[in-house]
């Protein structure tokens, strides 16, 4: 079948990508199905999000590969590459998309740990004698 739609979304340390063809509405995420995947209903609703917006639950069937990150970034990461690869179905949808903030990236990040200190930006203990 052939792929409708592509998209690429990233949260944090996450890389999604989202391939789209004509379903049922059946998500599958990494070989899982999307409720094994993200056992916590948050991060699935998550996901989600983009499709009930468009109302386009039951149109579409899912396949999203996501590595990296933890799991909350990587439910992000599903759901910026789901919404990137509506808007490339239909153009229709940006709009809404747009609205609901589900197209911008998210480009807060873990501050890289710098040399001298003991983190980002916490000191070695100071001792004045």
């Amino acid at each position: 079948m052939k792929n409708l739609g592509i998209g690429t979304g990233r949260r944090k340390t996450s890389v999604a990508r989202v391939y789209i063809k004509d379903g049922n509405g059946k998500i599958t995420i990494n070989g899982k199905e999307l409720v094994q995947y993200f056992p916590q209903g948050e991060h699935a609703i998550m996901v989600r999000q983009p499709l009930m917006v468009t109302a386009s639950e039951n149109k579409f069937d899912i396949l999203i590969n996501v590595y990296g990150g933890g799991i909350h970034g990587q439910a992000g990461a599903c759901r910026h590459g789901l919404a990137r690869a509506l808007c490339q179905i239909d153009q229709a949808n940006y709009a809404s998309l747009r609205a609901n903030g589900y197209l911008t990236r998210d480009s807060r990040m873990v501050e890289r740990k710098k040399y001298g200190q003991r983190g980002a930006r916490r000191r070695f203990q100071f001792s004045k004698r």
